[in-house]
């Protein structure tokens, strides 16, 4: 049992997740387009949620919002389902591939056997397309690989059933109804006018303000915790923006990819212009996550190096405020 799907690699999983399946259902939607339409940029620190006993930074909206939006704005209805019982989440998945409807689920990361050691943490976010089914093996897409994979049925319910925060009890989703035609201009506005709201909120942990907000707490942490666990803490922000999240410097420049695209789309020549500002932006949170990185890692021997990574941050937060300010006149 094997659904003619196209796998396509991508730079995020939920993006690549959606628009691998748009183009099975007939429609041509690019990743960055998707992320955008679907406002998936997001900053947020969230100090009273701990992933891996460091507080929760997330670079992107919540696990499904996604294809929430972009499914609201362009006219398609998904259906979404959860489940108690492992047997019925294994049943309604095979139902599905039965009918040549591929799936997407919501897993956990840690016991994806496919996935390098370095990489298998506990983060329960991750989104894959099940395309087929051959005896007991599961025939997998996982956007962020090269290739196709498998899983055991064992393993498949394993990562669909994993514990601890945003656990994903077994979600599956999948479109069930489109429009003749997406109206690609509406979506996009409403999208963009969404991301600046949120990157803009006057709210300390959200946005532009929550880069700056984690600024300040680096300069805080090593006097309140030490370096052992503020580098701990440096790391689990670097791990969340460029391994799992593919947030800073990643989703910056898919962001920017999709304004270049938009630009064209809406004839608005001023986001072209912008999407190099936020390719910019990127490169200046990739520089911070190797700062960052070199001094958790103890191969920084400046004295100062909380203080110097701070500031980078500083001056992101300070930058993303003024660029979401442009981008709000722009459309």
């Amino acid at each position: 049992m094997k659904i003619d799907f196209k796998h396509r690699q991508s730079a995020h999983c939920e993006n690549g997740v959606i628009s691998n399946l748009m183009e099975y259902h007939g429609f041509q939607v690019s990743e960055p387009m998707v992320f955008g339409i679907g406002s998936g940029l997001l900053f947020c620190y969230i100090p009273f949620v701990k992933i891996n006993y460091a507080p929760l930074i997330t670079y992107r909206a919540m696990a499904g919002f996604i294809f929430k939006r972009f499914a609201k704005r362009v006219g398609i209805t998904i259906k979404r389902e959860k489940f108690k019982d492992p047997k019925r989440a294994k049943d309604r998945l095979d139902q599905n591939l039965a009918k040549d409807n591929p799936v997407g689920l919501q897993v956990g990361v840690y016991n994806l056997t496919y996935f390098p050691d370095e990489y298998r943490f506990h983060f329960n976010a991750h989104n894959l397309v099940v395309y087929g089914k051959d005896d007991d093996t599961y025939l997998i897409s996982d956007p962020v690989m090269q290739h196709t994979t498998t899983l055991t049925a064992e393993e498949l319910e394993k990562v669909r059933y994993a514990k601890g925060p945003f656990a994903p009890k077994g979600h599956m989703y999948y479109p069930v109804a489109f429009p003749k035609t997406l109206e690609l201009e509406k979506a996009i506005k409403k999208g963009i006018r969404h991301t600046c709201r949120e990157m803009l909120a006057p709210v300390p942990i959200v946005g532009a303000k929550g880069v700056k907000t984690v600024a300040k707490m680096i300069r805080k942490w090593p006097k309140k915790h030490g370096s052992k666990k503020t580098n701990h803490y440096l790391g689990q922000i670097v791990r969340m923006q460029e391994e799992i999240g593919t947030g800073g410097g990643g989703f910056r420049y898919i962001y920017a990819a999709f304004l270049q695209e938009a630009s064209t789309v809406l004839n608005n020549p001023s986001l072209a212009e912008l999407s190099q500002q936020m390719t910019e932006i990127g490169d200046q949170w990739r520089d911070f996550a190797l700062d960052a990185s070199r001094l958790y890692k103890n191969r920084s021997v400046e004295s100062d190096g909380y203080t110097k990574v701070a500031d980078q941050l500083e001056a992101i937060g300070d930058r993303e405020a003024a660029f979401f300010a442009q981008l709000k006149k722009a459309i």
